[in-house]
């Protein structure tokens, strides 16, 4: 099976993501990064096969996902539906956070997050 894991064909549009995060993305990574939870390695933009998780630990085998309001159109449900069944099929979990979330209640998806990690 060739990797699936970051690979080299996508690196352009990682990089793009990074460099144009929303701000619910900076405000979540500022939270995520250096092992600031549970003292796990998170990654911005990690690339699973031809999509680019907003945020992933490979360790928890879990990808957070930030979303604003164009995820809750019909065509992007579907779409992202269709990601996360393929995402779990790799035995990731995939956790959803909208943008006013992060930004209303940053220790409410803190706490979510912990959870999610302690099981």
């Amino acid at each position: 099976m060739k990797n699936i894991y970051n690979n080299s064909i996508l690196k352009k549009t990682r990089r793009i993501l990074r460099k144009n995060q929303t701000t619910a993305e900076k405000i979540i990574w500022s939270k995520l990064r250096n092992k600031q939870v549970n003292n796990l390695k998170f990654y911005r933009q990690y690339s699973v096969s031809k999509y680019a998780l907003d945020f992933y630990c490979p360790v928890a085998r879990l990808a957070i996902e930030i979303d604003g309001g164009q995820h809750n159109e019909v065509n992007n449900k579907n779409s992202d539906a269709n990601r996360d069944d393929y995402l779990k099929s790799l035995d990731i979990t995939v956790v959803r956070f909208w943008n006013n979330e992060v930004s209303d209640n940053l220790e409410g998806v803190l706490e979510r997050l912990n959870e999610i990690l302690k099981k």
